[in-house]
């Protein structure tokens, strides 16, 4: 798959340094810090933490997107790839998924996945950041993101850079985190996702950063389910739809560029 850069991409690609504003410098620093060191074990986690449900999200993610073999994919935030490989299966032919990341580490990781899977073919990675992605306009049919919009320092700005890069017609596609709504289950998933999980997490991972104090923190303060379609439709988005999943604990929000 070609692609086309505009010369502030490559340059930006060509000097290695990600661009960030002042204004959203340290959010920037840490969840790079954090996903650097938590690289190695990040799939591992994912499966053990979700109790193996990740990979079914990420599956239905692909499938509600309405890929072709001539679907043209991006998965921004990519880390190790998972949800690009997704979208690589659903596609089929041999098909390559491109997928960024400010952090180099999490691509690393994907890249030396894909190797010893014999599927360089499906995974392309490129250290980018999601606020100022290198690529030129309407260049893609699907621009997803998994888990990881929580991470951009604005929100909206990642949103509309998503669609930039997205063809007429073409899908922005958010699976992420949420809260809940039933109330008895609600409780008992706050107790494993705030208490239970960070400690599960951080022991595994050896991290001395609290990660994964950061991930359930960070899911608290996210907008919910109306709260991020209304967001989305803020950004010009169309017929946006969302999904929950496994009693409400995460959902995929779907819309469309006009």
């Amino acid at each position: 798959m070609k692609t086309a850069l505009s010369r502030h991409s490559q340059a930006l690609l060509q000097n290695n340094l990600p661009y960030f504003s002042e204004k959203t410098m340290n959010k920037p620093v840490y969840v790079r810090k954090i996903f650097s060191a938590i690289a190695r074990r990040y799939d591992f986690l994912n499966a053990l933490l979700s109790l193996r449900r990740d990979r079914a999200w990420r599956k239905f993610t692909a499938r509600m997107s309405e890929v072709t073999q001539r679907s043209r994919v991006l998965d921004v935030c990519t880390g190790t790839g998972e949800l690009a490989l997704a979208y690589a299966d659903a596609i089929g032919n041999n098909s390559s998924v491109i997928g960024t990341d400010f952090c180099f580490d999490m691509l690393a990781v994907g890249k030396q996945k894909v190797e010893k899977q014999q599927r360089t073919h499906a995974f392309i990675g490129i250290e980018a950041d999601t606020l100022c992605l290198p690529f030129t306009d309407n260049i893609f049919d699907v621009v997803s993101v998994g888990f990881g919009i929580r991470n951009v320092a604005d929100i909206e700005l990642g949103i509309r850079e998503m669609m930039r890069v997205a063809v007429k017609g073409g899908r922005v596609v958010i699976l992420e985190f949420t809260q809940p709504t039933a109330p008895v289950f609600r409780h008992i998933y706050y107790f494993y996702f705030k208490t239970l999980l960070p400690c599960i997490g951080n022991l595994i991972s050896k991290n001395e950063d609290d990660a994964y104090g950061y991930l359930p923190n960070s899911v608290m303060q996210f907008p919910d389910c109306e709260q991020l379609k209304a967001l989305m439709e803020k950004c010009g988005l169309a017929d946006v739809r969302f999904y929950r999943k496994t009693l409400g604990i995460v959902a995929i929000h779907i819309g469309r560029k006009k």
